[in-house]
């Protein structure tokens, strides 16, 4: 595994009251960016809003007790903004569907508005511009988050991007190019910890997602093969602790699979060796038993995404103890975290919670990873 240099942001310890990435984003900033996009709205206007947005996240971390930050990923609109908003090659036209599912509430099939229509290119980047400002305003490890390079299997169109790619796995390939580069980039700044998103994989475990992915040519087997040696390879950067969280979709409150980390443990804990952790989602029976922490190796850490950001109901802290207890029978105690199940708002309209009820989770999650873990 790798280890930490001596750093501006060194990370000794892993971290115990971890956070996944996103918050809610403030009203303010929804209505700067709406008058932004608009013209408004100055470019240095915006930007003033857009850094007190960060500001605010981060001081929300520190008083909560987080042993990390984020910037809050108050900068994107969507938390792969990092290639869907910084990339030539994806343009704004109407792409696939998804169907989101919600308790007590129907199904919601939304249009992404976006799709790879050309070869793939960094315009700029996002991640250094988020990490070098939250890093002069907190003495806490500043986490930065990247998307799986296989996010983009939502943003393949078997009309519009085989113009570019024939196949979809070299689309995946030259994601990950960008997404190592942007990571090397961050580690000469300083940072030492960062997040790969993968939901793309722990949707696998749900024949309903596996189908999708067949009917636009993507192999679910090629994806959990080849696919775990592309986003492997985007860890490969001495020096940075790197972990991948899975869930199984994260908007507005409402989920897109469900089904057991077991269908895929074998061959992604194993397999991505470049990772010295995982933040896997287990708020809900939907991500089934902990007995696949089994398959996880001894050297890592598993961050148990436990309190959930869908919901406004705060967990008691006895039933999280509990669960801790639980996972501890599949995994060494000394080496598991605890974390929201994911970010509060994957895209900028957030989920249905309140900023107080963010903030008592979040506290939550410290207080109990510094009592118990």
């Amino acid at each position: 595994m790798t280890a930490t240099p001596p750093a501006a942001d060194a990370l000794t310890d892993p971290p115990r009251a971890d956070v996944i990435g996103s918050l809610l984003r403030p009203r303010a900033l929804l209505e700067a960016r709406t008058e932004w996009h608009s013209g408004r709205l100055s470019s240095a206007d915006y930007k003033r809003v857009e850094d007190g947005a960060v500001n605010e996240a981060i001081a929300l971390q520190e008083r909560c007790g987080l042993d990390v930050v984020t910037d809050g990923e108050m900068r994107r609109m969507f938390f792969t903004g990092v290639v869907t908003e910084a990339l030539d090659g994806i343009e704004l036209i109407a792409g696939q569907t998804t169907t989101w599912h919600g308790t007590g509430s129907a199904d919601e099939t939304i249009q992404l508005p976006v799709a790879v229509t050309g070869t793939l290119r960094r315009r700029r980047s996002l991640a250094t511009e988020e990490y070098s400002y939250a890093r002069a305003r907190t003495t806490k490890p500043v986490k930065v988050t990247l998307p799986s390079p296989l996010m983009l299997s939502y943003f393949w169109s078997p009309e519009h991007s085989t113009v570019a790619y024939a196949d979809p796995f070299e689309m995946f390939a030259d994601a990950a190019e960008i997404i190592a580069g942007e990571a090397r980039e961050l580690a000469g700044l300083g940072c030492r910890y960062i997040q790969i998103d993968a939901p793309e994989l722990i949707t696998l475990a749900d024949p309903t997602q596996v189908a999708y992915f067949d009917a636009l040519g993507i192999s679910g087997d090629r994806m959990l093969d080849e696919g775990i040696e592309i986003i492997n390879a985007c860890a490969d950067v001495p020096g940075v602790r790197f972990v991948m969280h899975l869930c199984r979709g994260n908007n507005r409150g409402k989920w897109l699979a469900e089904g057991g980390y077991g269908a895929i443990s074998r061959k992604v804990f194993s397999r991505a060796d470049n990772f010295d952790g995982f933040a896997l989602e287990y708020d809900s029976p939907r991500a089934g038993t902990f007995e696949p922490l089994h398959d996880v190796p001894n050297d890592r850490t598993v961050i148990l995404g436990l309190v959930s950001t869908k919901s406004a109901r705060i967990e008691p802290r006895e039933e999280i103890v509990a669960r801790i207890d639980e996972a501890g029978r599949y995994f060494p105690r000394e080496q598991l975290a605890l974390s929201t199940q994911c970010g509060f708002a994957s895209e900028q309209s957030g989920n249905p919670v309140t900023p107080e009820v963010q903030a008592e989770k979040l506290a939550l999650v410290a207080e109990i990873a510094h009592g118990v873990l």
